[in-house]
């Protein structure tokens, strides 16, 4: 069952958030809610949004406790006004912890943020260059991802982070997101730390 599958999702971005805190990690991106996703059925998607609601309230302590800080990429404008009064709450508690960011993507899609970043780039009169696009975006001071994990075998890019991730290393894990643990997630780490990265350089 769909939902079914969704709920565990959520405990396992719980799980997945607690052990990138406890090692230090000091950006965690996690994809909740594309652009696209609108298309699925209507009460798969509003169990998602229920789902988002609940987590950000009855999770808050849990994010105090660790100093863990929310933030959110993707545009608001099109979430029920619900969803972004939590959002922006939760945002608003945590701004000043100083270990993991979280950032929840949330209605988002790479290529929409590229649209909203040029049009805010317009009215302000900004020079369309890489770093004009760059000022831009949803959450600016944020660094490229390193890495990018995929689960469940998927080798698509599912339009996540098209700017940020230029140069990003890819991890596929067979996996389903559900099924993820801490030992999946170490496992990716060591997986990236054999790589290594020429951002179009040689070695």
């Amino acid at each position: 069952m769909r939902t079914q599958g969704h709920l565990e999702g959520l405990k396992t971005a719980k799980k997945i958030v607690k052990a990138a805190s406890d090692r230090g990690i000091g950006f965690l991106t996690l994809y909740v809610f594309s652009t696209e996703n609108w298309k699925r059925a209507a009460d798969e998607v509003g169990f998602i949004m229920g789902l988002v609601k609940q987590h950000l309230k009855a999770e808050l302590n849990f994010y105090r406790e660790n100093g863990i800080r929310i933030r959110h990429a993707g545009d608001p404008a099109g979430l029920p006004p619900d969803i972004v009064k939590e959002l922006q709450e939760a945002c608003e508690d945590t701004r000043n912890f100083g270990g993991l960011q979280v950032v929840l993507a949330l209605n988002y899609g790479g290529r929409d943020e590229i649209v909203r970043a040029v049009r805010r780039m317009n009215r302000s009169d900004t020079a369309l260059t890489e770093a004009g696009i760059r000022q831009h975006l949803d959450n600016p001071d944020v660094p490229d991802p390193d890495l990018i994990i995929r689960t469940a075998g998927e080798h698509r890019i599912s339009n996540f982070l098209l700017w940020e991730g230029a140069y990003a290393e890819y991890y596929i894990s067979d996996t389903l997101w559900p099924d993820w643990t801490e030992a999946d997630l170490v496992a990716a780490l060591g997986e990236y730390q054999k790589r290594e990265r020429r951002f179009g350089g040689v070695s």
